[in-house]
């Protein structure tokens, strides 16, 4: 993921955008790109397809204890003849919901995607219906639900969120959540795009309309990881050894 500032004029503060996939580095990224900023009360942008479930657990927690604000959508940095906007048909999926759980305030444009599904081990997800799984695969996947079902109460998220997303396995589309949905599920916490960016324009249709799909946005060796929930080490233990435990993702 990928953390940048986009300023705007006197009358508006400016805001982060967060856009890409969620690794073992994003954490650290984003401590680097908050280095001697006052970022506190600021507004995050989204526009990701997930990615590591406990690296995002981590980096939505550094938002809550900065008191982050956050929302969807495609950040323009504008040019001499026009100021930053946000272009409101953007994709925000998988951990990339949890992330927007942890704003202050959350808002969801209209015409942005929220998409969720389970999470699954990070080196069987592309076909996890002809992989085999042993009893430590299971505990893993079991300890990071429950790391993920803490963070999501934390935050003020429902229980629904979870059922809805723990209900679609890997080898299925990804469920987008309607309006009620993100209103069931506490994900929405203001209709108004004032009360997260005040004196901001969202892009007019033209320009959402260019918005092209998520993992078309993406890189190739993103897309993979964008096509189902990982979680968790993604290296099996051989031997009676455990290997070294790679990013959890979702």
């Amino acid at each position: 993921m990928k953390f940048n500032w986009v300023a705007c004029e006197q009358d508006c503060r400016g805001w982060v955008s967060a856009v890409g996939i969620i690794t073992s580095d994003t954490p650290r990224d984003f401590e680097d790109f908050a280095r001697g900023r006052q970022l506190g009360g600021a507004t995050v942008v989204l526009d990701s397809s997930g990615g590591s479930v406990n690296d995002a657990i981590a980096l939505g927690r550094r938002f809550r204890n900065l008191g982050l604000l956050t929302t969807v959508g495609v950040s323009n940095r504008g040019g001499q003849a026009s100021r930053p906007s946000v272009a409101p048909e953007a994709y925000c999926e998988s951990m990339c919901v949890f992330l927007l759980l942890s704003g202050k305030k959350r808002y969801v444009p209209e015409a942005a995607h929220v998409r969720v599904h389970q999470i699954w081990m990070g080196d069987r997800a592309d076909d996890a219906k002809a992989a085999s799984y042993s009893a430590q695969d299971l505990m893993i996947v079991e300890r990071d639900i429950g790391r993920l079902a803490k963070y999501t109460f934390d935050m003020g998220g429902a229980g629904d969120l979870l059922s809805l997303a723990l209900s679609v396995p890997p080898w299925e589309d990804l469920h987008e959540l309607s309006a009620a949905e993100l209103k069931l599920t506490n994900l929405v916490t203001t209709d108004l795009i004032a009360d997260v960016l005040p004196h901001v324009d969202l892009a007019g249709p033209a320009m959402a309309g260019m918005t092209p799909k998520s993992q078309d946005r993406f890189g190739e060796a993103e897309q993979t990881s964008a096509k189902s929930t990982k979680t968790a080490e993604a290296v099996v233990p051989t031997g009676g050894v455990a290997a070294p435990a790679t990013a959890p993702q979702k």
